[in-house]
This record gives structure tokens, C-alpha cells and sequence, in this order.
């Protein structure tokens, strides 16, 4: 039984690396995984007085990640930390207090950049939210994506070999950890 992964993308521009990045992953995943894309598109910002009738794009979102096995994170990094959208995304699916949609969920983080440093600031910001909210979150390999920029041609397929190694290994590694917790 292939265990079912929601890949949530935290960048919402229509030509986004990590949009790629998502879909070079569900390309190279090994047949244990069923990844689903989970975009961003259209959840409204978390605000706690809608709680007791949450909007209908928040139960959704939460009901996407409850059913799935683990989450895989792929984030940009935007002015050193994520991007305001993806912790929009956190905020809500972690919420009721004590009902997060996170919770028990084996956690990976990939964060990237088209620049050198391949998004660490945003990977440790997330590494310092999710504990408490999430379940256990891979420690190794940590993947930091760099110089993204020139990875993929004009259709968005990977044309980096390295990088596709890289995908290849991570979520393979993933694979192997997912299994080893859900024993």
C-alpha cells in the first residue's frame, strides 16, 4: 500500500520553482508514495473568529492534509523566513487549538532558491514552527535546493540532472523513513 504524501507548494506565482520542484518530485517518487500537490490558491486568511464556522476553504485544506499519510513542504524562501502564504497555510491547518490537521504526520522540509543559499533561513524557520503542530520532521537528509533559476526548461520539466539525483534521493530517503514510522 502506497503511503499518500500532500506536497504543500508555498509559493503561489504561476511559474514557481517550487511548484516545479513538486511535480519533479512526484515524478521521480518511488511507488510506496502517492504524492498530491496541494496548492495555495484561494485558502483565505486564517482569522480566529471564523473558527466556529470555518470557511469552506479551510475545510478542505485541513480535510486534504487529515487523509494523507505524511506532508512534504516545499518552500521558497522569501526575506529570509517563508512566505506569508505558506504560514497563512500553517495557521490554518493547525487550528482548533490541540486539533491540528498536522499532527502525527511525518514532516519533510525542501526549501530553494535561485540564489546560493538555497532557502536554509526559510527550512530553519520551519524546522523552529512545526514542532508541536506536526509530527516527527526528517532530520536527514536536509535538502536545500540552490540555483533553481536554470533548472527547468520552458514546459517546466527538470533538465538539471544533479538536481534530479538530489529529488531522486530525498524523497526516496523519505520514502524509507515514512515507512520505518508508520510500522
Amino acid at each position: 500500500m502506497a503511503h499518500s504524501v500532500a506536497v504543500i507548494v508555498g509559493s503561489l506565482r504561476k511559474e514557481s520553482f517550487s511548484l516545479k520542484i513538486a511535480k519533479a518530485f512526484a515524478k521521480v517518487a518511488p511507488s510506496s508514495l502517492k504524492l498530491e500537490i496541494v496548492t495555495l490558491h484561494g485558502l483565505s486568511f486564517f482569522n480566529q473568529d471564523l473558527e466556529a464556522t470555518p470557511p469552506a476553504d479551510w475545510v478542505s485544506f485541513r480535510e486534504t492534509i487529515q487523509k494523507s499519510d505524511a506532508v512534504l513542504f516545499v518552500s521558497p524562501e522569501y526575506n529570509r523566513s517563508v512566505p506569508g502564504v505558506l504560514k497563512n497555510a500553517i495557521d490554518v491547518g493547525s487550528r482548533p487549538y490541540g486539533k491540528s490537521s498536522f499532527l502525527g504526520k511525518p514532516t519533510g522540509i525542501v526549501a530553494n532558491s535561485p540564489g546560493p543559499l538555497g532557502g536554509i533561513a526559510a527550512a530553519m524557520h520551519l524546522k523552529a514552527l512545526l514542532p508541536g503542530i506536526t509530527g516527527p520532521i526528517l532530520q536527514q537528509p536536509e535538502i536545500y535546493l540552490n540555483g533553481v533559476g536554470d533548472a527547468f526548461d520552458d514546459k517546466g520539466e527538470l533538465t538539471k540532472e544533479a538536481l534530479e539525483k538530489v529529488l531522486r534521493d530525498y524523497i526516496t530517503a523519505f520514502a524509507a523513513w515514512i515507512d520505518r514510522i508508520k510500522k
